[in-house]
């Protein structure tokens, strides 16, 4: 398995335990909004971290960057809020479920039109199949 694959499945892994921890967190604190916002000061001290030490000067090129280019900040945010607020009382399975819906649906998106630089992968017939299947499959967990 390349270890792109296995990057990205311990990314993966994580997003049910981000939603389970700030679900908790924001429950213990009373407010959601303050477990997100706890989370984002850990993620800035800890991607500052890594930044530092790998190399710090990319930043400054921030500045000539396309402005559309960091409304991912935002869906960040809005992921975190929403999955922290919603997570307590929906179920983390269940929050989990629609989001990695939502993940097929763009993805393939991204990928039919290759927007924002992704490569290019044509909406198949096949392709269109096995997302079907997964979305069944991660159904099928949230029923069983």
């Amino acid at each position: 398995m390349p270890v792109q694959a296995l990057v990205m499945l311990a990314a993966g892994i994580g997003v049910p335990l981000l939603a389970a921890l700030n679900a908790r967190l924001g429950a213990h604190l009373g407010s959601p909004a303050a477990a997100a916002t706890i989370l984002f000061c850990v993620a800035l001290a800890a991607t500052l971290a890594v930044l530092l030490v790998l190399d710090p000067r990319p930043v400054m090129r921030a500045a000539t960057a396309p402005k559309h280019l960091f409304l991912g900040g935002l869906c960040v945010a809005f992921y975190v809020l929403s999955v922290t607020y919603v997570a307590p009382t929906f179920g983390v399975g269940n929050a989990i479920f629609f989001v990695l819906i939502g993940q097929l649906l763009s993805a393939a998106l991204i990928d039919h039109f290759g927007l924002f630089g992704a490569r290019m992968e044509p909406f198949t017939l096949k392709r269109g199949t096995g997302l079907a299947l997964m979305a069944l499959g991660v159904w099928v967990t949230q029923r069983a």
